[in-house]
């Protein structure tokens, strides 16, 4: 990938952080006018602010690439394109504006369906997470890798509720990770190797995920769904069903719990 597009990526996550920090108060409510959108969920003035931001300043560096952000209105155009820039000019709307730091700027490029770069930046945490294909994960600008552990079982694990419940049925003795807001930031923690797996239940956008995918995959891990097969992005629906995140060695262990947890939704 062409260093000066991912320079300036990284540059665009990192202003876009900027811009959104002014707004958030650690430990308060935001000062950010707080809207809610079609559907319920919130939307600040912040979001906003960051978006107009990063559609002028990405669209500047890659005039050629579709568009597709949460909180821009979707372009069918995007379709027709090789290249998509995928953003989510605030990940964890809601952390954000009860004044937890857990809240990313993240930021895709996808080729054809798969994620080829991403960054995902915490302002409020100063961490910077940036890979590409074929070029390695880092955080602040140190390379990253995923868990060695050779089994879930005593592994730190960290997801939405119920599916945790589920796991824990299943007699599995595992460390639960309190809630992170952010999923992109949860899938990236996996990166890290803080956590050894992640899950995420059915609704996930191409905006939550095709960031931190990447980074997943050049720490070692990678993003997949019940029958192992990893997210397509810039579909015409963007949302996705279960997801788990683990290691490379662990893949097989978290997909048969993804299943199992399947069939008892379902059920």
């Amino acid at each position: 990938m062409d260093k000066g597009l991912l320079e300036a990526m990284t540059l665009a996550a990192l202003q876009g952080g900027s811009i959104a920090r002014d707004y958030f108060r650690p430990g308060a409510k935001t000062t950010a006018r707080i809207d809610s959108k079609e559907g319920g969920s919130p939307v600040t003035e912040a979001d906003h602010a960051v978006d107009a931001f990063l559609t002028e300043a990405l669209r500047s560096a890659l005039p050629q690439a579709g568009w597709l952000s949460e909180e821009t209105i979707d372009d069918p155009q995007r379709l027709t394109r090789d290249l998509v820039f995928i953003v989510d000019p605030i990940d964890g709307t809601r952390a954000f504006m009860s004044g937890d730091a857990r809240w990313a700027v993240s930021i895709a490029l996808v080729e054809q369906g798969r994620p080829v770069a991403g960054i995902i930046h915490l302002p409020a945490l100063e961490k910077t997470f940036v890979a590409t294909r074929n070029g390695g994960a880092f955080l602040n600008d140190q390379p990253i890798t995923a868990s060695t552990r050779p089994g879930l079982a005593g592994g730190i694990i960290a997801g939405p509720a119920q599916m945790l419940r589920d796991l824990a049925t299943s007699g599995m003795d595992f460390q639960v990770e309190p809630r992170i807001p952010s999923l992109a930031y949860r899938i990236a923690r996996v990166a890290e190797g803080s956590l050894d797996a992640g899950l995420a239940s059915t609704n996930a956008c191409d905006w939550d995920i095709a960031a931190a995918d990447i980074i997943l995959q050049e720490a070692g891990g990678g993003l997949f769904n019940p029958e192992g097969l990893p997210p397509i992005y810039n579909r015409p629906v963007t949302r996705h069903g279960l997801l788990g995140a683990a290691p490379g060695q662990l893949k097989n262990e978290l997909t048969a719990i993804l299943r199992q947890s399947l069939e008892r939704a379902q059920g």
